[in-house]
């Protein structure tokens, strides 16, 4: 629809700028009204012309309109046009219109509700990046969730996208679940081993130092930590590695791409990368560190790359990490990130832009945690991590898609909270299973036909003049209205995949499955009108495809059975 319309005010745009005379015409931005009294569709295009032609925007969305009815634009298309407020072009379409793409929408299915607006270009999409010295939380769930949803939406628009987790392995906090996992297993053996102030203390940890036991036995009983600190850390942050790994596979994220920060260290790429920034200027010392002048980029402060002691900062290796990126030849970088990061985003962008990517392809999606409830109160701390609730124990508990779904329904940066018991009911209440339940529904629903002798699963309308002109049938009002948050996907598609916000699809999905619920309840879908039957079960398998085409950006199944 949005294509159609947009041909339509460019025609109109055309015979306006006879008498305005303007060299180049700015974009088309094509609304859904919030307010469905204010139309089917709506553009804003006045408002914008506004500063150019210094005249009210009332005025030139008159014009617009004269254009549009003096260029003979939308006969099929539009139904009524009309002005409102300061200047918003509203547009009703006809319900011929309506029909005719409900029929595209049949027949095309999935390329008539995805828009390629990538056209290849290279993404790369790092996120979750959890640190491998303790199981994944909720938190860590949730930003999984968020960045392999991106990451579909974005591949179906067109993008060509890597998924990527950065693993911190080469830092202070792996060695401290080393030393932790060393006490442990000294205390194992019957040692009054001290553990460390600091350290990691969850059952898992304990879990390690007893497979080390099976694996070498006493061999390091006798030993300090400094002697084999490189032993128990490495088993321990690959053992949790391979945890995390697991977890994900199990919550449906496969990554393309796991980089180690040691390896960036082993093959030189922090000092590369270091020298490339002092080769153009960019590092300077005081006393006696090396620093990165970030400032020149809008950062607040400079930083500091080497310390007083020739060791390199955690920002060092950043900077090697995203050089790295760029390197790989990839035109947007977007990193998924824990809300409490929020300070981190100027000096990575600085450190983005001093190897020249421009500042609007760098975008950083901030992840708030999430508050899990079970009653309405607080859940309590798991023994497992010793300090929070797994994303592996909600899983067991709710299932996979469940969970995903949850975590999707509100802006990734607001608060969440996620009541383990609602989740687990069958009822509107829980939303994912409000919206799979509708999808299962429709699959009822064509059993029944089918045992009815009705074909359900015919889909080539646009060959089938009777197909066609049954669809004609589809008038009542919730018909109409379906119909039209059917075609409305594409547009809530593509603003999902350009603002990067997969929620948008999961409030659709909702709205679109409440419709379908009111009409299924109001409308006997299977009758013995057997030509509004047949158009009933199209519009069936249209809101049928458009829930299984949203479920999957999501990454949720669409079951037939529940």
């Amino acid at each position: 629809m949005k294509q159609e319309l947009s041909e339509i005010i460019q025609k109109a745009l055309k015979v306006c700028n006879a008498q305005w005379g303007l060299d180049t015409l700015p974009d088309i931005d094509i609304e859904i009204p919030k307010n469905e009294s204010m139309g089917d569709m709506a553009a804003t295009i006045a408002m914008g012309l506004t500063k150019i032609l210094k005249r009210p925007p009332r005025k030139i969305a008159e014009e617009i309109v004269e254009g549009i009815k003096g260029g003979g634009g939308g006969p099929d298309v539009l139904d009524t046009i009309e002005i409102a407020g300061p200047g918003f072009i509203n547009f009703r379409l006809k319900k011929e219109f309506l029909h005719a793409k409900l029929a595209q929408l049949l027949t095309e299915e999935h390329s008539s509700l995805r828009t390629d607006i990538g056209r290849g270009h290279k993404v790369q999409v790092e996120f979750v990046s959890a640190n491998p010295t303790g199981p994944l939380h909720v938190g860590h769930g949730r930003g999984a969730a968020v960045g392999n949803a991106l990451c579909n939406i974005l591949k179906a628009a067109g993008y060509d996208v890597q998924k990527e987790f950065y693993i911190n392995d080469a830092g202070l906090q792996v060695k401290l679940l080393g030393e932790s996992v060393f006490a442990r297993y000294l205390q194992l053996l019957g040692n009054d081993a001290p553990f460390p102030e600091d350290g990691y203390r969850g059952d898992y940890v304990e879990s390690i130092a007893e497979e080390i036991i099976k694996r070498s036995g006493n061999e390091y009983q006798n030993r300090s930590f400094e002697e084999c600190w490189d032993f128990f850390t490495n088993y321990a942050y690959k053992m949790m590695l391979a945890d995390i790994a697991k977890d994900l596979k199990d919550f449906g994220v496969i990554f393309d791409r796991w980089q180690s920060e040691k390896e960036l260290h082993e093959k030189g790429k922090v000092q590369s990368a270091l020298t490339a920034l002092q080769e153009k200027g960019l590092l300077y010392e005081k006393d006696g560190a090396k620093w990165f002048h970030s400032t020149e980029f809008g950062d607040d402060k400079d930083r500091v790359v080497v310390k007083k002691d020739g060791e390199y900062t955690y920002f060092a290796s950043d900077i090697a990490y995203h050089k790295d990126k760029l390197d790989r030849g990839f035109d947007t970088v977007i990193n998924i990130w824990g809300a409490d990061h929020h300070g981190y985003i100027p000096r990575i962008r600085s450190v983005l832009e001093a190897f020249g990517l421009p500042k609007e392809k760098f975008k950083v999606i901030l992840i708030q945690m999430v508050a899990l409830l079970r009653h309405g109160e607080p859940v309590q701390m798991s023994k497992r991590s010793g300090e929070f609730v797994t994303l592996r124990e909600v899983v067991d508990e709710v299932g996979a898609d469940i969970t995903k779904f949850i975590f999707l329904t509100r802006r990734a940066d607001s608060q969440l909270e996620f009541d383990i018991e609602v989740a687990k009911e069958q009822s509107a209440e829980n939303p994912v299973f409000y919206v799979q339940y509708a999808f299962a529904r429709i699959s009822s629903i064509f059993r029944q036909a089918e045992e009815r002798g009705v074909s359900s699963q015919r889909s080539a309308v646009s060959e089938d003049v009777g197909a066609r002109r049954c669809l004609a049938l589809l008038t009542e009002t919730e018909e109409i209205t379906i119909i039209k948050k059917l075609l409305h996907y594409p547009m809530v598609f593509e603003g999902a995949a350009l603002s990067c916000e997969p929620h948008r699809i999961t409030y659709y999905l909702q709205e679109l499955a409440g419709l379908f619920h009111s009409y299924y309840n109001k409308h006997r879908v299977i009758s013995d009108n057997e030509a509004l039957t047949n158009a009933r079960l199209y519009l069936c398998k249209a809101v049928q495809i458009v829930l299984k085409e949203g479920l999957t950006m999501l990454g949720v199944s669409a079951p037939e059975r529940m």
